[in-house]
């Protein structure tokens, strides 16, 4: 029997805790199994209702949208951005979490992140799905969308590259279509796990189909790592870039209130913190489930719940910064526009994102908070709310009162425009309770790594 090797707390902080006793089989049964023998329960079938509902009405509206234009929506002079770029902002945020714990943990070396990863992956493709309607949509005449993109023509137009809207489909595009390779490089093995699993002929060819010849042999494996880390090399970037562009759709203005070079980095801790606390919504009911708590244990919640609030206290930061800023300047319009956002016809929609992205967000300083998942839900879906308040305040407080005073209106959003808004919420729901269901949430190779290694080093069952 090897003898125990004794780790350091740092080392020991760094993996998560799995026994030495799962074996292969039992990994790769108990993961499997929840696709391919487990019986669907209640809860898949009443969540991904509601989003096939949410889904026909966004259907409807958006249809609606076709027929009479963005008339239905309650955007209009000064407000020209109104729920379409609000809703914009907070899906490609939400997106963000996934190729941060994917990609920047994996060059880390984090190996905590292996029992999320998956889960996170395909909540970024679909949440950018969700990010990329709102552009198109807005642009009154979506079937001309091709427009924004370099392609010859016999007139000689190009793009405009002056235009945020341009920076925004190169922006969005890249990050999805790497986002896309990455996700699915990294599913490869465990397609062919499927493949070897699955006892039904349609689905030994569904998967065998998706895993493209996987053998698992020493030279795959070889290609297949150095691959995997390249793409992840290439999507650590864009965490910080697409939404920094995004944040540069308002910086580059003259807007009060958006011209301030703080934006970029500001959204960029916003849409990590927003994405994790999406991870943690999504994550919660669907461990409890399907009693994922061998790979996905309270120390997984800790990571998150610590990255959640670092994130969260830069966002404050970033609140306090912008009152500052606005005095400091000495301009006047960017004065009043702070004093509006406080007191103004909007003060409740400011002073409520305080209170969800700053005040509440503090009660994951206690131990008690982090290992209770009823209150780590609850704070998840109140940081959820406070982004989309934030995505609010940041574009209509700034626009509804322009320079004129002749020009100021009141944004009132329409019914469309919540249709517009939780049908998108419907089909990311139902994208991923779809995804849960035919494919791995959980990575089983990587898994299997950990047991492996845990193994070899003959670390007793407990030890951490």
């Amino acid at each position: 029997m090897p003898i125990p090797q004794k780790t350091s707390p740092l080392a020991r902080m760094r993996e998560p805790v799995l026994s030495p006793t799962e074996t292969y089989q039992s990994a790769t049964g108990h993961i499997s199994g929840v696709v391919l023998r487990m019986r669907t329960p209640l809860f898949w079938w009443i969540t991904f209702g509601i989003g096939f509902v949410l889904v026909m009405v966004l259907l409807l509206a958006v249809t609606w949208l076709l027929v009479r234009g963005v008339g239905i929506w309650g955007v209009k002079i000064p407000i020209a951005w109104g729920f379409a770029i609000v809703n914009f902002v907070w899906w490609i945020g939400i997106g963000h979490a996934g190729t941060l714990i994917s990609a920047f943990l994996l060059l880390m070396r984090q190996t905590w992140r292996n029992s999320i990863n998956r889960f996170a992956e395909a909540m970024t493709l679909f949440a950018v799905a969700c990010a990329g309607m709102f552009p198109l949509l807005h642009l009154g005449r979506p079937w001309v969308f091709y427009w924004l993109f370099p392609y010859p023509d016999t007139m000689g137009l190009w793009p405009q590259w002056r235009s945020p809207l341009v920076w925004d489909v190169f922006a969005v595009s890249t990050y999805a279509t790497v986002s896309l390779v990455f996700w699915y490089v990294g599913l490869i093995p465990d397609l062919a796990t499927m493949r070897d699993q699955a006892r039904g002929a349609m689905a030994r060819v569904f998967y065998g189909i998706l895993a493209v010849g996987w053998r698992n042999e020493a030279r795959q494996w070889q290609h297949h790592q150095a691959l995997y880390l390249l793409l992840a090399a290439l999507a650590t970037p864009l965490v910080v870039s697409v939404h920094s562009i995004v944040g540069l759709d308002f910086a580059a203005s003259i807007v009060p209130g958006w011209h301030s070079t703080i934006f970029p980095p500001y959204f960029v801790a916003g849409a990590i913190f927003s994405g994790f606390a999406m991870v943690l919504t999504l994550v919660i009911p669907v461990r409890a489930v399907y009693r994922l708590h061998p790979y996905i244990t309270q120390r997984h919640f800790d990571f998150m719940s610590y990255l959640m609030l670092a994130t969260g206290l830069m966002v404050g930061f970033g609140y306090f910064t912008e009152a500052f800023y606005a005095y400091y300047s000495g301009n006047i319009y960017e004065r009043y526009m702070q004093i509006n956002r406080a007191l103004g016809p909007y003060a409740l929609f400011y002073w409520l994102l305080i209170l969800c992205n700053v005040l509440a967000i503090q009660v994951l300083w206690f131990r008690q908070v982090r290992h209770s998942m009823i209150a780590l839900f609850i704070t998840s879906l109140v940081v959820q709310v406070g982004m989309w308040t934030e995505r609010f305040v940041i574009v209509i407080t700034s626009l509804h009162r322009d320079f004129l005073t002749s020009s100021w209106d009141i944004y009132i959003p329409t019914r469309w425009d919540f249709a517009t808004l939780f049908g998108t919420i419907g089909f990311f729901t139902a994208c991923m309770f779809l995804f849960i269901r035919l494919l791995p949430m959980i990575s089983m190779a990587e898994i299997r790594e950990l047991v492996h290694h845990r193994l070899a080093h003959g670390e007793v069952e407990g030890q951490r």
